[in-house]
Formats: C-alpha cells, structure tokens, sequence
C-alpha cells in the first residue's frame, strides 16, 4: 500500500503562486512516477505534470508549460508542484497520483495508469 498526503493548497490573487506538496509513505519502492491531476466540479479530472522517479524526467499538460514545476526530494518520498502566474482557470481540486510503472500501455496523463490516490487540496484563484 502506498499513502499520498496532499498540502500547500488555498487561494490566491491572478499573477500568485502557490506550491503544492505531496507526501509519500507505504511501500514507496513500488512507485516508479508520479504526477498532479487537477479537477474543476463536473469536470473530468486531468493530468498537470508527471515526474519519473529513477531519471527525474518531467512532462507537462500544454496549458500549464512554463508556469508549473514539478519536483521530488533526494528521498522521492515528497514531490511538489511549483505553480507560477496562476490564472483563474487553474482553479481546481489537485490530486497527486503514484504509478508502479514508467511505461505501460496507458499514456502518462491517463487516469487508469495511477494505482494510488491522495485527497485532494483546493487550489482557488480569482482575477
């Protein structure tokens, strides 16, 4: 079993930034990525940002290239999202996610490619 806890959410002004982070604990040596989903109500949830654990390798939804950062400590049991120039519409509930594999036949900003799930922390900006 692997825990995400999730932290770092509120609200901010446009322009603010905030930084999410997502603790890991469990069986930590069966994750092999992670990434951050974001849900607005009534809307599908999608992928923001994954990162390999072994290569540090990153990749980015297009809407958020630029302003966003995704990171880990040395230990990879806490990762983070860095989010810059925050907009109205990265308003959301965000989930960190951990995955057992870097491959797979799901590509990384499917759902079904995550095994485990944190709580979700709001992420609130009004213009």
């Amino acid at each position: 079993q692997v825990l995400l806890v999730e932290s770092g959410g509120g609200s901010v002004q446009t322009g603010g930034s905030l930084r999410l982070s997502c603790a890991v604990s469990g069986y930590t040596y069966r994750v092999k990525a992670m990434a951050w989903f974001r849900q607005l109500s009534g809307k599908e949830r999608e992928a923001v940002a994954i990162i390999y654990s072994l290569t540090g390798g990153t990749v980015y939804t297009d809407s958020v290239k630029g302003r966003f950062t995704i990171s880990q400590d040395d230990d990879k049991r806490t990762i983070y999202l860095h989010m810059n120039m925050l907009k109205p519409e990265d308003t959301a509930v965000y989930y960190c996610a951990a995955s057992d594999t870097a491959g797979g036949v799901w590509y990384w900003y499917q759902r079904e490619r995550y095994l485990w799930w944190g709580q979700g922390t709001q992420v609130t900006v009004s213009s």
